[in-house]
Parts: C-alpha cells; structure tokens; sequence
C-alpha cells in the first residue's frame, strides 16, 4: 500500500507544485501589502496621505518614475536584433484587445446592459492594463534571486513590457477614445434637460472627482477639445435633423463666412474629394494623436534610439561608459515607481466603489469574468500556438510570461481617465475598475500559478 501511494503521490512533485504556488503568490502579497499601506494611509477616516498627495504622486509616476524605469532598462537592451525578436509583443497586445472585443460582444449579449453602456462593456472587456501593472508585477517577481527567469529577470521582464508601451498609447488615444463617445441619445438628454446639464457640468469640475480620473493620465482636464464631450462621430457620419447647428456647427464649411471653395488650395479644389472621405479626414483631424507623445511614450522612443546607435549607448550604457553615472541616477528614479504606483492604487481603491453606477451587477459580474477569467484561457492558446509557429523567443520564459500577463490584468484604469475626458460613463467606469481590481487578486493569483506550473 505504502508502494503504490509513493507511485501515485511523488514527494518530490509536491514539494515543486508548493513551491510554484508559493513562488506564484508571494511576489502578488508583497503587491497587496503595498496596496494595502496606501488604502490605510489614504482612507478617509487616517487621511495621513490626503487626495492631493496622492495627484502629486501619479504626477511624479507619470512624468518621472515610470519614463526613467522604460528608458533604463529599454535602452540598455534594445537592438536590431531584439527588435526583430520582440516584434510580436506589441502584437499581441492587438490580439488581446480584439479577442477582448469579440467577448465584450458576449457580455452584451448576455447580461444586456444599458443600450447607453453597449459600448462601454465591450471596451472596459478589451482594454486591458499593459503598462504599469505588468511592470509591478514583474518587478515583484524578480525582486529575489531565486525568481524562475534568471538573473536577468527584471531587466527582461521591463524592456518587453516596455517594448509595447507605444502600441498601447495607439490604441487609447484611437480606437478606445472614439468608442468612449458619448451615445447620440444621452447628449440629447442633456442638451433637452437644463438640470442635467448643469449637473454634468459641476461633475466636471469637481475637485473631488475620484482619483482614477487622474491615475494614469494626471492633468487630463488640459486636455478638453471643443468636441471631446459631444458624440462626434455619429454627427459626421449621420444626418441629423434633431440637432440645431448651434450645438454642431457645420463641419463641412469654415466659421468665418467664407465659402468651402475658399478655404482649400487650387489643387485640393480640383480633385473632388469623395464624402465618405472628408468625413473620415474630418475624424482623423478631431483624433488626439497628439498625446501619444507623453513622457512614458517619450522614453520609450528614446531608448530605442539610444539602443540602435551603439555610439551613444556606449556612452550611457555598460561598465566603462563615461555618463554612467546619468543612467545610474535614472535607475534611483525608476525604483521608485512600484511602490508609488501601488500606494496610488491603495488610494484609489480607499474611495470605495461609485454607488451611483447605472451598469447593473449582472453586467459588472460579467466583464470581470470574461476579462479576468476567460481571457487567460484564451491567451495561453495564442501563446502556446505561437510558439510552436516559433513566433516567440526560443528559451526565454520571460518572454512567455509578458506575453500571457497581457491577457491576464484587469481593465487599464486610463479607461477611467478617457471616460472622464469624454463625459462618458464616469460612475460606471469609477465602480467597475474598483471590483476588478478586487478581484483580480484571486485571478491573478491562480493564472500566474498555471503559468509557472503549466507554461513556462
């Protein structure tokens, strides 16, 4: 008997799955513990780290701590022939958000949501955090020496998230901004309801707005345009009779009087520039692509410069260059950034979930599975399937793990930013980002366990 149990339970599988689990959780509890200071230090009831600290900090993070972690670790790493690599992590971050898609479609299918907060689900589903919370964890899992990826885990681990910032940023200012356009029916509402609007307004310029508004874009109320908060896009691309011109003046024709003939060169003139295609160039014009330069997009371009010009990374990089001491005092800055990030995170969550939501539980419930639960599963099947297409890094498990991190966060709280920006689903984006961010601890606990145990 005592045979066929040393057959069946091998001491030695069970000492490696507890010491999987072990190494799967205790880099997570040193995050929750982070968390944890920022929620007592932040609440409401001790207030040692008031609100106003706490915008401070996401400033410093945003500006400082973060574009210094990317340029550091990006710039030392990078080359040609990492980069003909790496080419399919940002990749795969575009698989994500499609796949994210497809199951945001399901959620509305099933839970039925709102018709005003359609969009919105499919969105918070496909959109998920790529940049500071694979950094944190990352950096928790390689912060001991007896981490599973070697002793050039942290830096990897960066430079990989870092290689995808950009494509990330793409994504938020393009696609995520126009689908967070407020619906034609609730701007109608609010034009109709002199209440309402009035109320909206306030809203807007509350001092007091939930920290998330600011969490990962600090200063987003410099950011207003004439038609952030208007549904833009269904004006351009359907004709409606309903609205006056005093609230969307006409966007075929100039402001000054002047006739539309007047206004565009000879030779644009000349060529009879198709509908569909002026209001596409119209859209594309009122797209703030101009933010996609911010610090941490910045740094990332930076370092890629630095990185394929050996002359310069020469001078800033390695053992015998003469501005070492630069990128050393960058390095200071940038282990600074998880722990700030995970204090703002503590402080954002001491606010509590938005009560007020309009999104319903059953909807809530749903994206948190389909983004939490079932988009791992998904993403282990890309991943697998793309290394055995030797898409990936051969012999690199960090690679791996980037790659499936990116399936497994929770919605990026700049959905919170952009939702503030647009006037969109402001509550609903506050109390959504708050419970998946609660549960993406077990979540996060259990797929970074399959992933040590099963995947790399």
């Amino acid at each position: 008997m005592d045979d066929y149990l040393s057959v069946v339970v091998d001491p030695n599988e069970v000492r490696s799955t507890s010491g999987d689990l072990l190494s799967a959780i205790v880099p997570l509890m040193k995050l929750l513990s982070l968390t944890a200071i920022g929620l007592l230090l932040s609440h409401p009831k001790i207030q040692m780290i008031p609100r106003a600290t706490l915008r401070l900090l996401s400033k410093l993070v945003f500006a400082l701590f973060l574009p210094c972690l990317i340029f550091t670790h990006l710039g030392e790493n990078i080359t040609l022939e990492n980069i003909a690599k790496w080419w399919f992590v940002p990749v795969n971050v575009l698989i994500s958000t499609g796949i994210g898609c497809l199951l945001g479609f399901l959620v509305v299918i099933i839970c039925r949501p709102p018709p005003q907060l359609v969009r919105f689900t499919i969105i918070s589903t496909a959109f998920g955090n790529t940049g500071n919370l694979p950094l944190a964890i990352v950096s928790s899992v390689c912060h001991t020496d007896d981490n599973p990826f070697g002793k050039n885990c942290h830096t990897k681990g960066v430079s990989y998230v870092s290689f995808c910032q950009w494509v990330s940023v793409i994504i938020a200012y393009t696609f995520v901004y126009h689908m967070m356009e407020p619906p034609l029916e609730f701007y109608e509402i609010v034009e109709e309801g002199t209440e309402i609007e009035e109320l909206v307004e306030s809203d807007d310029n509350d001092v007091s707005k939930p920290l998330l508004m600011e969490a990962e874009w600090p200063g987003i109320e410099e950011k207003e345009t004439e038609h952030c908060k208007a549904p833009f896009i269904a004006r351009v691309f359907n004709s409606i009779s309903n609205v006056s011109q005093s609230t969307f003046p006409d966007l075929d024709h100039p402001r000054d009087g002047s006739t539309s003939a007047s206004a565009y060169p000879e030779s644009i003139r000349c060529l009879a520039e198709p509908r569909v295609v002026r209001k596409i160039r119209i859209v594309a014009e009122q797209t703030p692509i101009q933010h996609i330069l911010q610090p941490p997009t910045i740094a990332s371009l930076l370092a890629i410069i630095v990185g394929l010009v050996p002359q310069i990374k020469a001078v800033l990089f390695g053992a015998d260059a003469p501005l070492l001491f630069i990128s050393n005092s960058l390095e200071i800055f940038a282990g600074a950034m998880v722990p700030f990030v995970m204090l703002i995170l503590g402080g954002m969550l001491a606010e509590g979930p938005n009560e007020s939501s309009t999104l319903g539980q059953r909807t809530t419930i749903g994206i948190c599975v389909a983004r939490l639960l079932v988009l791992p599963v998904l993403g282990i099947g890309i991943v697998i399937a793309a290394d055995k297409l030797n898409f990936l890094v051969n012999g690199d498990p960090m690679y791996k793990f980037v790659l499936l991190l990116q399936y497994t966060t929770p919605t990026a709280i700049l959905l919170g930013a952009l939702a503030s920006l647009r006037g969109y689903a402001v509550k609903e984006a506050s109390a959504l980002l708050f419970w998946e961010h609660i549960f993406a601890l077990l979540s996060l606990s259990l797929y970074v366990f399959v992933y040590f145990k099963v995947v790399i």
